[in-house]
């Protein structure tokens, strides 16, 4: 059900177990997946974490980055119809948001479907607690990696899509090593 996205009820055809047995498999599937990774994985950072953030992005050019925030479009095929309009993307299929925030080395240390409280608290100066100083100027929040389509905000960096000439191409050849 989960990898498909098929209803329940299509689970009796497809694997020959009826549709009380699927749900319960699956809630207890949900049950598992969390108590085993949510102490490492499913939480937000704590201090330690940030260390280790900040750390990374440091060695690898990016001092004071937290990672990188993407979002992305996703198709909903099963949708409900009484939704589908207000999930309706440019292309008028319905699709869902997933939002996320990886590290270098791909810890997804935040991931929502459509109502993310990221950018909420970024508006309001709410963050992640760090403090570094940049030319004599004390900094309180982190920031993250982004492409061009987020607002230009000091915690968000945009990348830079076509780096052409010396200064430009600094950020790229950072990037790979």
């Amino acid at each position: 059900m989960l990898a498909y996205g098929i209803a329940v009820d299509a689970t009796d055809k497809y694997i020959k177990i009826e549709e009380s047995t699927a749900i319960q498999s699956l809630k207890k599937f949900c049950h598992a997946v969390v108590e085993v990774f949510s102490k490492q994985y499913l939480r937000s950072p704590n201090a330690n974490d940030v260390a280790r953030l900040l750390h990374i992005g440091k060695r690898h050019g990016f001092p004071e980055m937290l990672g990188s925030l993407d979002c992305m479009h996703w198709k909903w095929k099963n949708c409900p119809t009484a939704w589908a309009g207000q999930y309706a993307s440019r292309s008028g299929s319905p699709t869902i948001i997933l939002e996320a925030i990886a590290n270098y080395y791909l810890w997804i240390w935040h991931a929502y479907f459509e109502a993310s409280h990221l950018f909420a608290n970024l508006a309001e100066g709410i963050a992640l607690p760090t403090h570094y100083v940049i030319q004599g100027k004390e900094y309180n929040m982190g920031h993250y990696l982004t492409d061009g389509i987020y607002p230009k905000w000091s915690t968000l960096v945009q990348s830079v899509h076509d780096p052409r000439g010396p200064k430009k191409n600094i950020c790229n050849e950072t990037r790979r090593m």
